[in-house]
């Protein structure tokens, strides 16, 4: 369905400079399928994005979209966003039009529907994200999640083969993002081509055909979500995928800040989308902090989250001790709590983990 063919993108820097971002990118892309694009920040994965809907026209290379190349002068772009819709990370609605209006503008005017029938279209639409009931009111009084289910209804308006989802989750609140991806996942049950830059890692798994995994500006790894998760061939993309999200606080002694403590706990797991394992981990911290390690200082607490395989844990480790400082009455009363208990002597000293 499209085919890229040698896709390079620099820019021109103020001091006159260039940086090139895509370097040489070549891949197809199959109707049907669902790629997610996944690696570091600024490696060139919304720009791809851009220039595949000629949002950035490429600096050199060819895009072949329905066997014909979109990168050739005098190619009609209004042609092209017909088949290609784009959902961006910032929304892009019009503020001073109602839902409804924002997602017959479109149709109306490129597609000539009629207005009643636009109407119709859109508010089918619109219950298949979820919000029909707000058909009558301005994108100001709608939360981030809902702005962007909208977004995505506005780009299905216009009956689109491909559909290019630039980070659509990274400017919501962590508690709105479920309700994006779902209708993602819901799109990708239903056979339309999506192409989607992501930093939800499980997501990415659990949506995708195939994982594309860019790094230093060009498609590093191409294969299955399976192949790309568990066997990455290169060093880079294992690191990345592995990648262990954590806080670590050192306590040397009883002047240290609890509620800030707690504070970035819940920060923490609001980030992750993690928020249900919060209430377990402030209780299991301020239970060993003030009583089953109150007299031992100092010590290192760290909470760490890895995003693939959803397993987070909370750490105490002591330097230069031999054993644990939990009794056994602790133990029992801790291991109904916890999915595991890991007691263990360490180079450094003794660790207690608690994995949630």
């Amino acid at each position: 369905m499209i085919s890229i063919r040698h896709l390079t993108k620099t820019f021109l820097n103020p001091d006159g400079s260039k940086i090139t971002v895509l370097k040489d990118v070549n891949c197809d892309i199959e109707k049907g399928e669902v790629i997610s694009i996944i690696g570091p920040s600024g490696t060139g994965k919304s720009t791809f994005l851009r220039a595949l809907n000629m949002l950035e026209p490429p600096t050199s290379g060819d895009i072949i979209v329905d066997g014909e190349n979109i990168t050739a002068h005098g190619y009609p772009l209004d042609k092209l966003r017909r088949k290609m819709g784009m959902v961006f990370q910032s929304f892009n609605l019009f503020e001073h039009k109602t839902v409804m209006e924002n997602i017959i503008y479109a149709p109306m005017e490129l597609l000539h529907l009629s207005e009643e029938d636009a109407k119709v279209e859109a508010m089918e639409l619109l219950k298949k994200v979820g919000m029909s009931q707000k058909a009558d009111v301005y994108p100001s009084s709608l939360s981030g999640g809902q702005k962007q289910r909208v977004a995505i209804a506005r780009s299905l308006a216009m009956h689109p083969e491909v559909i290019l989802f630039d980070e659509p989750t990274s400017a919501l609140d962590p508690t709105m993002v479920g309700e994006v991806l779902s209708v993602i996942r819901q799109l990708a049950k239903s056979g339309l081509t999506m192409l989607i830059v992501t930093h939800e890692m499980r997501f990415a798994r659990d949506v995708s055909t195939r994982i594309f995994f860019m790094n230093e500006g060009v498609i590093y790894e191409d294969g299955t979500p399976e192949q790309i998760f568990e066997h990455p061939v290169h060093s880079a993309t294992k690191a990345f995928v592995n990648r262990i999200q954590k806080l670590v606080y050192e306590i040397d002694g009883d002047e240290y800040d609890f509620l800030q403590i707690h504070t970035d706990i819940n920060r923490f797991c609001q980030k992750y989308n993690i928020t249900g394992k919060e209430n377990l981990a402030y209780s299991l911290l301020k239970e060993m902090l003030f009583t089953h390690m109150r007299d031992i200082r100092p010590l290192t607490f760290r909470i760490t989250h890895a995003e693939l395989s959803g397993v987070t844990a909370l750490d105490f480790m002591v330097e230069g001790m031999k054993e644990s400082p939990l009794s056994d009455v602790a133990r029992e009363s801790i291991r109904p709590q916890v999915k595991e208990l890991i007691e263990e002597t360490t180079i450094r000293g003794y660790r207690i983990k608690f994995i949630i």
